[in-house]
């Protein structure tokens, strides 16, 4: 692409088309998914975010930062490595700025996201093998975002699982809960993968010296807070490594859950609120429904939804994927609120 088409990367950069739509999504009290409740509980719909998910704040931090920095120039390629969000995120951003961007991710990368990519121009670069000495496919996904590095000149690697970036542009999330609230918030339930929204959240926390209670929600099966590793279904939650950006502390209180309450979650909320919501979404539901007896009366609680459930109808919300995967007796589809 001829240099004079790419937009030149400045402070102004962030109002510039869809990159403008970042942030500033809804906050919308749930009063049926649990219903009664004797605790406000909201969400915050990072799906509407312009991309699809709390991602597209990362992407754009990670972008701009790096900019500034001189880390990337108008010929730079992006390189990451994702299980989908953050991917689109950058593919969308880098679509706008003209910039080349390689998407690493693996065989367990929804359809949806794939397409999503694709559309925007994004290279997808699919690792369907796991790395051969520990057996983990982030693992195989890293190395090959290291080959790609050595072999593009002029590329940057956005590094969602140790950038800093990633977590300030969550903190900005947690402050448009501060100015929507009007208050602070009694709990927050926040699914991992990389730990750049629970990191932001804490930081915010700290800062303006709120008592809120931090609820990870993690999946059965990631080490994150030290549970056995094990195969997990549901992308972008949970890790089978560490992520830089977690440190001891950032949570009051963890909740794994497994992929099949994620699901049960979804359905949920899609059957209460009419949200469609993707996985980890599911998880933060059902989290706060085993949580709910413990949470006091006239409490504020919010859960952080991170992402559109459209991209997973070939899995979270297929009957096909869920008789496979978890037996033909298990019908989420029927759940109601209150049960």
């Amino acid at each position: 692409m001829a240099a004079e088409a790419k937009i030149r990367l400045d402070a102004s950069t962030e109002s510039i088309g869809a990159l403008a739509a970042v942030g500033n999504t809804p906050l919308v009290q749930l009063t049926r998914v649990f219903a009664p409740l004797d605790f406000a509980l909201y969400a915050k719909l990072e799906m509407m975010n312009p991309g699809g998910s709390g991602k597209d704040r990362s992407a754009r931090g990670m972008l701009l930062d790096a900019y500034d920095r001189g880390d990337i120039g108008p010929h730079t390629t992006i390189i990451e490595s994702s299980s989908g969000n953050l991917g689109v995120g950058l593919a969308q951003a880098c679509a706008l700025l003209k910039l080349r961007f390689v998407c690493v991710v693996d065989s367990r990368t929804t359809v949806s996201h794939i397409g999503i990519l694709k559309a925007y121009g994004a290279e997808v670069d699919v690792v369907d093998q796991p790395d051969p000495g520990c057996g983990d496919l982030l693992t195989a996904r890293l190395n090959r975002v290291k080959q790609l590095r050595a072999r593009i000149a002029d590329s940057f690697w956005t590094d969602q699982y140790a950038n800093p970036s990633n977590s300030r542009a969550q903190y900005a999330m947690c402050g448009e809960l501060d100015r929507d609230l009007g208050h602070q918030a009694d709990f927050l339930f926040v699914a991992t993968s990389t730990c750049g929204t629970l990191r932001g959240c804490r930081e915010y926390v700290r800062d303006h010296a709120w008592s809120t209670r931090i609820v990870a929600v993690d999946a059965v099966g990631s080490v994150i807070f030290g549970d056995e590793p094990q195969r997990r279904l549901i992308p972008g939650h949970g890790a089978s490594r560490r992520p830089a950006l977690y440190e001891c502390g950032l949570e009051d209180e963890c909740v794994h859950v497994s992929d099949r309450e994620c699901v049960a979650g979804c359905f949920r909320l899609l059957g209460s609120e009419a949200i469609l919501a993707g996985g980890s979404s599911g998880a933060v539901i059902s989290a706060i429904g085993r949580m709910r007896a413990r949470i006091p009366a006239g409490a504020t609680a919010v859960a952080i939804l991170c992402d559109r459930g459209d991209r997973y109808l070939e899995t979270v919300y297929s009957r096909e994927w869920i008789s496979t995967h978890f037996g033909s007796t298990f019908r989420p589809w029927h759940c109601e609120a209150g049960n």
